[in-house]
């Protein structure tokens, strides 16, 4: 067999996989701390979980417009990439750090006002004081996570993906020991419950973001990409990048939003539906983040194809991380189906808990019940990854958030005008999405993305060279 035979196809399987499976298991580490956070405070209580899902979204909520701005580095970079401007990749890094920098005050300004609005909110005293501690301790260290999303929208737009998901990895060995060791009080310390749970998490995203800075600043990364000349401010990278990454900054911002919304208004309904749900929503985390590793992957591939002129290629990346997000859905759908008694029990306090008891039901059933929107979820995350690889983020924003936030009233209406149960809310969530997000697949398929150019290659820069200044000569 000849090396050509040997070697993958654009935009096929074996390209897609090699870039998107180190993705998964970056994001599946991401879950992993996220979810075992919940899973040990679970143990001090129900109320100490409720806690640090809605402390720890409200901190997220914050930085959302940024992560989603910054995170459209990875399709910028790869368009630089695809179009042969391999010395502006890190010029793009650098205008993401900057933003993350210059906004970071802005965000610690924002918490008083976040204490005050869980203040508003109809919570109990056993939720509220644990939640505004874990909010409290978190968003100081907000500038670790945006840094590190730029520097993993650099190694994603490349292609070396395997860099985020070693950084994953030791990040999620020290946020997981640091949790254990620190909220029940092991070698030594004494137990700080939900403070070690916040202390813990900001050690693991340090670690992860100095073992991505080590990777950019490798000699051999710094000749090869320019990192030096790159460190400054460039209008025209900056201009990319906030021209086609603040839709995705809106998209990231309102939505999680409007699921912070959703959140609350289960929580509103008492410490019985609040325990169920944020049950509900700490699988529904195992279930959907891992697709967002096959995101960045047919995000960057898009980019890359699309940067090189090539739209049928980066069609068929799109099919291809399409396929990949199927397999990984139906283990999910299967799980979700099949078992969801056992995933409600990994929950369970270590001291019996009434409050848990009473919400076993309710829990289950959401799980089973969201078994149907599973498969679609992989082709939502697909497609829309794809719009925002090829630059049609205004469209992918437009249908996101519309969607989202026709979520949010009629669960609101439902639980608290209409006085419907909790099941039968989530019933109408799941339906009402399940509808809507064929949408993503229209814009797909009216071929628009198909057209948009973000960046230029250097032979069309060249082009444009010649033409301005065959316009400036005189007339003779």
């Amino acid at each position: 067999m000849t090396d050509e035979k040997r070697l993958p196809t654009a935009g096929g399987m074996r390209e897609l996989t090699a870039i998107a499976l180190p993705m998964v298991v970056s994001q599946a580490c991401d879950t992993v701390m996220i979810f075992t956070d919940r899973l040990f405070l679970s143990r001090l209580g129900p109320e100490q979980m409720n806690a640090a899902l809605a402390g720890g979204l409200s901190c997220f909520m914050l930085t959302t417009f940024l992560l989603g701005l910054v995170g459209y580095t990875t399709a910028l970079v790869a368009q630089y990439l695809g179009a042969g401007r391999k010395d502006r990749c890190a010029v793009a890094t650098t205008q993401a750090a900057i933003i993350c920098l210059a906004a970071y005050p802005l965000v610690v300004a924002a918490r008083p006002a976040v204490m005050h609005l869980f203040n508003l909110l109809d919570l109990s005293a056993e939720q509220l004081i644990p939640q505004k501690i874990y909010f409290g301790i978190l968003v100081y260290a907000v500038i670790v996570s945006l840094l590190r999303t730029c520097l993993a929208g650099f190694f994603s737009g490349i292609g070396k993906t395997r860099m985020v998901m070693i950084a994953s990895v030791a990040a999620m060995v020290v946020n997981v020991g640091l949790n254990y060791v620190l909220i029940f009080g092991h070698l030594g310390v004494r137990p700080l419950g939900i403070r070690g749970a916040a202390f813990g998490t900001i050690c693991g995203g340090l670690f992860g973001f100095m073992v991505l800075a080590a990777a950019y600043l490798w000699p051999s990364n710094r000749r090869e990409y320019a990192i030096a000349r790159s460190l400054r401010f460039d209008r025209e990278a900056m201009g990319r990048l906030v021209r086609f990454g603040y839709p995705a900054g809106i998209e990231f911002f309102l939505n999680v939003l409007a699921f912070t919304g959703v959140i609350m208004v289960f929580h509103a309904r008492g410490d019985v539906t609040a325990t169920a749900a944020t049950v509900m929503f700490n699988w529904d985390l195992v279930s959907f983040v891992p697709l967002i590793g096959v995101q960045i992957g047919v995000t960057s591939l898009v980019g890359r194809y699309m940067g090189a002129g090539s739209p049928d290629t980066a069609h068929r990346a799109t099919m291809s991380g399409l396929k990949l997000g199927v397999v990984y859905s139906s283990l999910i759908f299967v799980l979700f189906l099949a078992f969801p008694g056992t995933l409600v029990a990994m929950f369970e306090p270590s001291e019996p808990d009434a409050v848990f008891t009473e919400a076993i039901p309710t829990a289950v059933f959401m799980i089973r019940f969201a078994s149907l929107y599973v498969l679609i979820d992989a082709a939502v995350v697909v497609f829309s990854g794809a719009l925002r690889g090829a630059g049609d983020t205004f469209w992918a924003m437009c249908i996101s958030v519309g969607l989202h936030w026709l979520l949010l009233p009629i669960l609101a209406f439902l639980l608290h005008v209409a006085h419907v149960s909790a099941e039968m809310g989530w019933v109408a969530l799941v339906l009402t999405y399940l509808v809507f997000s064929g949408l993503f697949y229209l814009r797909y398929r009216s071929g628009r993305w198909r057209t948009i150019r973000v960046v230029q290659t250097p032979e069309e820069l060249l082009a444009t060279d010649h033409d301005h200044e065959f316009h400036q000569q005189p007339d003779l």
